[in-house]
């Protein structure tokens, strides 16, 4: 699942944010990783750039990747030509790429494209497991070696909503990672009136009796995680399960919050593909997003 990840870069400071993730995930799975630079034919005078900046940035990775003391980690340097979120798309698929790591915007510096809408495009088309830094200023600082320590696993009761487990059950095989295995319990639904959309609430032994089943199913899911190297626990809550996914790993410092992009609820009746929207354009946290079969964001 990890042993071949592609970085797209732009040529930006914000872009390259999503390096220290690839080098990471590279020094515990020892994953082959492909720089990307796409040149748009408008710009094909400075492919060479492109090529020079690329090749820059592979030599110095492969040797921060060393410093895990993996070994030798094959770092790739590509140009592509072409529009950019189909040129990164197509060579994910016909290159067996298991996961794409970019940041959710960056200003270009020496290409003209924005990663802002190349991210964009490529979360929403790809079928590939992408993993999306949100790229800001001032630069926060990442410690590589401390960026995959915490991770939370939303969860909505749907077998469609566990596409991101196989993932974490395969890191903290790897790594004493702690995992949060998350529920979110809404606390009423909304009712059509007469008078438009309401929020009703649930009745307190209503709620009580959704809150056991969402327990009960997040002790199925610990069971099947717990054995490998890292630890698991599970929290509940009651509200808005957006919000209180991205509350919840602000508050906690999560690594990266690794969410399945479609799944109707059995716990909570939320859909996961609302949420997993909501959760990439509001949240501070990185996202790792895998699409279950026919799921779309």
């Amino acid at each position: 699942m990890w042993e071949k990840i592609i970085v797209p870069l732009d040529g930006s400071n914000l872009a390259e944010l999503a390096i220290p993730y690839a080098e990471a995930l590279a020094g515990v799975f020892g994953s082959e990783v492909v720089l990307v630079c796409v040149c748009e034919p408008a710009e094909s005078q400075y492919c060479h750039m492109h090529q020079l900046y690329i090749e820059k940035m592979a030599g110095q990775m492969k040797d921060r990747i060393k410093d895990y003391g993996i070994g030798v980690v094959a770092v790739s340097p590509v140009v592509l030509t072409g529009e950019p979120a189909g040129e990164i798309i197509d060579y994910a698929e016909k290159n067996n790429i298991g996961l794409i790591i970019m940041a959710s915007h960056g200003r270009s510096g020496i290409m003209p494209w924005a990663m802002g809408s190349i991210s964009n495009k490529v979360t929403h088309k790809t079928g590939t497991p992408v993993l999306l830094i949100r790229a800001r200023v001032p630069y926060p600082e990442v410690d590589r070696r401390q960026i995959l320590n915490k991770v939370l696993l939303p969860l909505d009761g749907s077998e469609a909503g566990e596409a991101a487990v196989p993932y974490i059950q395969e890191l903290i095989a790897r790594l004493e990672s702690e995992v949060i295995l998350f529920g979110v319990v809404p606390a009423g639904q909304h009712v059509r009136t007469v008078g438009g959309l309401d929020f009703v609430h649930y009745p307190e032994e209503h709620l009580e009796l959704i809150k056991a089943e969402a327990k009960e199913y997040l002790e199925r899911v610990y069971h099947r995680l717990s054995g490998g190297k890292g630890s698991v626990r599970i929290e509940l809550k009651v509200g808005d399960v957006a919000h209180e996914i991205i509350k919840f790993a602000e508050e906690t410092n999560a690594g990266f919050v690794a969410i399945s992009a479609h799944g109707h609820s059995g716990i909570g009746k939320w859909v996961f593909g609302s949420i997993a929207h909501k959760i990439l354009h509001a949240s501070n946290t990185p996202v790792l997003l895998v699409k279950a079969p026919g799921a779309k964001v």
